[in-house]
């Protein structure tokens, strides 16, 4: 495959390390430890490239899937984590493959708008948000993070707005954040890319399998991204060169090849906590309903940043004005609320004292704490630090290549490619 057919095929994650070891081709049973998303999608690709090969995939927890999980209750879903996915053909190729195009499904088109929580009020976040930056500001902000090991905060040099996008995606302020990490593009991190990127997305449109996406759209399941881990489940079970173990404390690769008598390279690590000095935020997740007339001033739109730390909710996703499919009974709106543990003093009620400001008077018809999320930290300097590691064994996964789910599944492409 040509560099350009590379960047055609994978896009801008291109630009982010894969630290696999190309000697795993050559081993006969490969070990993968970790059941989420990317433990699952290594056993699956893996597994079909590779049918006289044995793998076995090792779970420490009693269930596959790790953060991906839809809660439900009567005619309410709301996802913990993921929700959505953003256009990438890895994904939609993954969804294609799994026989799932037909519950796949683009956001709703009235839905285009969010807004971020400056000084008490609400403002939507749009070109003009630029003007609050200053574009020769921004413009140099950018250029100097091509420097390398930058923040977010000093690649975006607005405090409220660069934190309310953080801690949206990561649960952390900017000054903590890697902006090689977040924005490998804005900062030109990694391979130099051979086209223009107006080029290189003409060249990427027509791959994407199932539907092509309008940009800055978002595309979902029916029934919560819990679907796709019980598909994928599904598939694995199927193929008998997998076996899967539950209940399996595996603390190190090095471990990994003892107990499971395989060299170092025949081990893939998409667990979490490889990496020195490895740190973790927490934050819980709540569903909150309303009746649709007591919520109409509030706009339909993807949700609200709230970079205020006064504050102890940080983000409200608007989950039933998103999807296609339906995630709240007819005639109410579902919200989904991320509270950092950072600002939460662990009381519900404190959470549920805050939802005025927002929604108005009228109480909600559904308030429930429905989980915790724990997302690992990725501090400014951290992509630099990734690129220059080197393993005797393959290490993918959420704490390397990304928190977004397009990372995940575009790295196992990936490293099927390289194999």
């Amino acid at each position: 495959m040509t560099e350009l057919q590379d960047w055609i095929q994978h896009g801008a994650e291109m630009r982010r390390p894969l630290l696999a070891n190309p000697n795993l081709r050559d081993e006969q049973k490969i070990v993968i430890i970790g059941g989420g998303l990317s433990g699952l999608c290594t056993a699956f690709r893996l597994g079909q490239k590779y049918p006289d090969k044995n793998l076995i995939l090792v779970e420490k927890s009693d269930r596959l899937g790790g953060v991906i999980q839809s809660w439900k209750k009567n005619e309410w879903i709301c996802d913990l984590a993921v929700n959505a996915s953003r256009p990438h053909p890895a994904m939609w190729r993954l969804i294609n493959d799994l026989g799932l195009a037909e519950l796949w499904k683009p956001s709703t088109d009235k839905v285009n708008s969010r807004w971020v929580w400056l000084n008490n009020s609400k403002h939507k976040i749009s070109p003009l948000s630029l003007f609050k930056i200053g574009p020769l500001k921004l413009r140099k902000a950018i250029r100097n993070s091509r420097k390398g090991v930058k923040s977010v905060s000093q690649l975006i040099p607005h405090h409220k707005i660069s934190d309310a996008l953080t801690l949206g995606i990561v649960n952390d302020t900017s000054d903590n954040v890697d902006a090689d990490f977040l924005f490998p593009s804005l900062t030109k991190f990694g391979p130099i890319q051979p086209i223009s990127n107006r080029k290189l997305s003409k060249l990427i449109a027509p791959t994407y399998p199932i539907f092509q996406p309008k940009s800055r759209s978002i595309a979902s399941l029916k029934g919560g991204m819990e679907v796709l881990i019980d598909a994928l489940k599904e598939r694995i079970e199927a193929m008998s060169n997998v076996e899967v173990l539950l209940k399996q404390d595996i603390e190190s690769p090095q471990l990994a090849s003892e107990r499971f008598d395989t060299p170092l390279a025949s081990i893939i690590w998409t667990a979490p906590g490889l990496i020195e000095n490895y740190e973790q935020t927490s934050l819980s997740i709540f569903a909150v309903g309303f009746e649709q007339k007591h919520v109409q001033q509030i706009p339909l739109g993807y949700g609200l940043l709230i970079p205020d730390k006064s504050i102890p909710i940080s983000g409200i996703l608007h989950e039933s004005d998103i999807h296609y499919s339906q995630r709240a009974p007819e005639g109410h709106r579902l919200f989904r609320l991320m509270v950092p543990h950072e600002r939460w003093d662990q009381d519900d009620a404190t959470v549920k004292n805050s939802l005025p400001e927002f929604f108005g008077k009228n109480k909600p018809v559904l308030f429930e704490n429905i989980g915790t999320r724990i997302i690992p930290r990725f501090k400014p300097g951290h992509m630099d630090k990734i690129s220059k590691l080197s393993y005797d064994f393959t290490y993918l996964g959420w704490s390397v290549s990304g928190v977004s789910i397009t990372h995940v599944v575009d790295e196992v492409e990936r490293l099927a490619e390289l194999l």
